[in-house]
């Protein structure tokens, strides 16, 4: 059997046990291959190798352990234009997806997933070659260099196998079946995913990366795939039969659903357990979870924000705030955190946050933004509303389209500014000791020892002659000599250091990071995944409007609604009343669509939801409400489990895909029946529909087991059965919306953190969408003509409230002189 090179650790947890068929059928002929051979994880971007087999990924994610023998030199994938003709051109070049444009000129007779491989498959009666991948994953990179632009290997794959190029951030309902089947058979997965399936879709063999050629008692892709295609000849019923096993046995293993009458479980027991999983996991240095690899995880930092808002009293509550607030210092001075040019990379290779993955993702920077707007409420520090806006900043410069909406993703290599033929991981955003010495050579007047600027940069950031960087965390020799930037010092001690003003080191690291960021304009850049997704742009809005409303930044609110507007005119069908996938960057900056387009998943629905509850709140312009409204009652038809609770992935009706799957962690990017389960419930409080609110409550019920065993798993749906538990609050606001005395009432609400509210503002017309919904806001009036806020819960409103900190006191403390009914 084909040898992992990342092994899943086994689970008491796991719901589907490892079938751990993987490759056998094809490589027992010949038992010296057997323990050898290729799977390696992209994880989300490839981490570089941690130094002891040992060191575990992180835990949110699927557990693997690192197999130091089958890392190579690194290479990537080249995207940009040819100044030569190419050789071959596929049909991919009629494609939009970056990452299948990158395979476009392969010597491969690449397919996109749809009807014309299948039916070629079927009438040829040939199997199928699936892989996915996407355009910034680096191993997918190198399985091309090596393996898909090889004339050889084209050539059995083109003759021999229909072969299907799929971009899993296009098709995330495909990519999940399959990397289903690959986990239960191998017990690992990763991108690039490889899987041979029959003409009628069904896998028989499944794995990830594969070296070209055999290599010592590693078998590569040229002899998988002769194997492969002697077993189809000489032994084909026993591998469909095989295959149908495993597929049932996942169909059963995978099903999720609550039983008749089921109640979801307790959110006080749930919510403790999740708090002690985490604060177990929780690494005390430098904050996070676990060792390295080490992840952001904002589902988490909001998950630990929410418990201590109803914990503030207990020492649990306390700890839980505590873990929050270090975890986000600690990153924000860290070198995941691109201190030239804003943003954040994908995670830190090390436990104290400083070499990073370098790709920036689009959904890390949405949650990112969020949890440290979130961290300014809750703890007054500016320095997490200046990390938010700082995440903004360089999403609205670098990952933003001109007709409002949001880029996928940028890729973590680039060519050196120095020339090379091969792009190297961080050349876009690392610096040599000589460079910053050159760059800033400005005399610092009143300094100790006539310091220049660059003496000061290179003391606060930690920069190092022969580089900062821990050959441990560079494998490859890509960063040698060179320096990732990371806060060593506080500017306090720093401007002590050099006989300054704190004031004077503001001043002077600004300057010199500006002018740092001007020199990194002049390098070659990495490559930009110019996609635009539904889900990604909807966790976006989120951002914006969370921001804008906290900060009451007029021009964050702006790019909000700017975004809801791209959104409903790019990535919503009007005419069939659904979401679309995706729209792309077109070649003059156009906005372009594929067709047909790829119909929304539920993470399209719930998260475009979710961002527009939150840009309603923010603008308290009704339209988005109303859509959100109408984009809900869609998604019960197209996805809801009426029979078992919750919602699928995808729409059931689909019949390629192969398995009906309801996302059950909150990883990189939250589940969306998490995020739907907080929608539904806020929704119910807009229009006064129950049906709403039992639907939360049914979905709860549907994952009672997984949120009572694991809810470290699921923190974000845990924040949803809590907000169910502890109800939501209904601030409403009765004043004109751009009256002064309105804005001092909702900035009240707005500088503080209430994870269990609803906002609404009432302007006198009886005929609005809201008076129409909930019939009982008619009688709030403004008191003495000005604006007026009234809070209700249970069904109990207090006593109106005019005074901006009257209405801050009442909603900290819950009470005021008098309470109404």
């Amino acid at each position: 059997m084909l040898r992992l090179a990342w092994r899943q650790s086994t689970s008491k947890n796991s719901r589907v046990e490892p079938a751990r068929l993987l490759t056998a059928a094809f490589l027992a002929a010949d038992s010296r291959h057997q323990n050898s051979g290729g799977d390696i994880r992209c994880f989300r971007r490839p981490p570089h190798p941690p130094t002891h087999r040992s060191q575990l990924l992180h835990h949110q994610q699927p557990a693997y352990y690192l197999s130091s023998s089958v890392f190579m030199s690194m290479a990537s994938g080249d995207e940009g234009p040819s100044s030569s003709p190419h050789k071959h051109t596929n049909r991919l070049a009629n494609e939009r997806s970056p990452y299948l444009l990158q395979h476009a000129h392969n010597p491969v007779d690449w397919y996109p997933w749809g009807k014309e491989a299948f039916e070629k498959a079927k009438s040829e009666d040939k199997p199928i070659f699936l892989s996915v991948g996407y355009s910034t994953c680096h191993w997918c990179h190198v399985m091309e260099r090596e393996s898909f632009e090889d004339e050889e290997i084209g050539k059995i794959l083109s003759d021999n196998f229909v072969c299907i190029k799929l971009d899993r951030e296009e098709r995330p309902d495909v990519d999940k079946v399959y990397m289903t089947f690959v986990q239960a058979t191998s017990g690992g997965g990763g991108w690039p995913m490889s899987v041979w399936l029959t003409p009628d879709l069904r896998p028989f063999i499944g794995g990830t990366y594969f070296p070209p050629r055999d290599h010592g008692r590693r078998p590569g892709l040229k002899t998988v795939l002769t194997r492969i295609m002697e077993q189809w000849q000489n032994n084909r019923p026993a591998l469909e039969s095989n295959g149908e096993r495993i597929l049932e046995a996942l169909k059963k293993g995978t099903a999720v659903s609550a039983n008749q009458g089921e109640s979801p479980p307790l959110a006080p027991d749930v919510a403790n357990r999740c708090f002690q999983q985490l604060a177990h996991s929780y690494e005390e240095e430098y904050g996070g979870f676990r060792d390295a690899p080490k992840f952001p995880t904002p589902v988490n930092l909001m998950f630990l924000m929410s418990y201590w808002c109803v914990n503030r009293s207990t020492s649990e509550g306390m700890e839980a705030l505590q873990m929050t607030l270090h975890t986000l210092r600690m990153m924000a001075l860290g070198g995941i955190h691109d201190h030239v040019a804003q943003g954040f990379h994908r995670y830190s290779t090390d436990s104290s946050w400083h070499v990073p993955h370098f790709e920036k993702m689009l959904y890390d920077q949405a949650q990112l933004a969020v949890a440290y707007i979130t961290a300014s409420q809750v703890s007054g520090e500016q320095l997490f509303a200046d990390v938010a806006k700082d995440i903004l900043l360089y999403v609205s410069r670098d990952l933003s389209d001109k007709s409002g909406g949001f880029y996928s993703a940028e890729d973590a290599d680039s060519v050196p500014a120095s020339g090379g033929p091969e792009k190297r991981e961080g050349a876009f955003c690392v610096w040599t000791a000589s460079e910053v010495r050159e760059l800033l050579p400005d005399v610092v007047e009143g300094s100790t020892g006539s310091a220049i600027l660059a003496d000061i940069f290179i003391h606060h950031y930690g920069v190092k002659m022969q580089g900062n960087v821990n050959p441990e965390q560079d494998p490859h020799g890509e960063l040698q000599g060179q320096n990732v930037l990371i806060v060593r010092y506080s500017v306090e001690l720093t401007a002590a250091h050099f006989g300054i003003t704190v004031e004077k080191v503001d001043e002077l690291l600004a300057a010199a990071r500006a002018r740092l960021a001007e020199v990194r304009k002049s390098r070659p850049r990495p490559h930009l995944d110019s996609k635009m997704l539904a889900s990604w742009n909807g966790l976006m809005l989120s951002a914006y409007a969370h921001v804008g409303a906290v900060l009451g930044d007029k021009d964050l609110l702006e790019r909000a609604v700017q975004a809801g507007n791209f959104i409903k005119k790019h990535l919503w069908d009007a005419e069939q009343k659904i979401i679309l996938r995706s729209c792309y960057r077109g070649d003059d900056m156009e906005v372009q669509q594929i067709y047909p387009p790829i119909s929304g998943f539920l993470d399209d629905y719930a998260f475009v939801i979710c961002g527009l509850l939150d840009l309603y709140e923010a603008t308290l312009q009704t339209e988005w409400l109303q859509w959100a409204e109408e984009l809900q009652l869609r998604q019960d038809e197209l996805f809801l489990d009426d029979q078992g609770g919750g919602y699928f992935c995808s729409d059931p009706s689909d019949h390629t895909v192969l398995l009906q799957l309801k996302e059950d962690q909150d990883g990189a990017e939250p589940s969306a029946n998490s995020v739907s389960a907080s929608n539904l419930l806020r929704l119910s409080h807009y229009t006064g529909r129950q049906e709403w609110l039992q639907k939360s409550q049914r979905l709860l019920a549907a994952f009672s087991d997984r949120l009572t065993k694991v809810p470290i798993a699921l923190p974000e749906m845990v924040r949803a059965l809590m907000a169910q538990h502890y109800t939501l609050k209904q601030i409403v606001i009765c004043g004109q919306k751009d009256a002064p005395d309105t804005a001092s009432l909702l900035a009240a609400v707005n500088s503080l953190y209430l994870p269990h509210k609803v906002l609404m503002l009432i302007d006198g017309d009886a005929d609005s969408f809201l008076c129409q919904r909930l019939p009982a806001l008619s009688s709030m009036t403004q008191q003495g003509g000005v604006a007026t806020a009234y809070v209700c819960q249970d069904f109990t409103c207090s006593l109106p409230v005019t005074d901006p900190q009257e209405l801050r006191r009442l909603l900290l403390d819950g009470t005021t002189d008098a309470q109404a009914d």
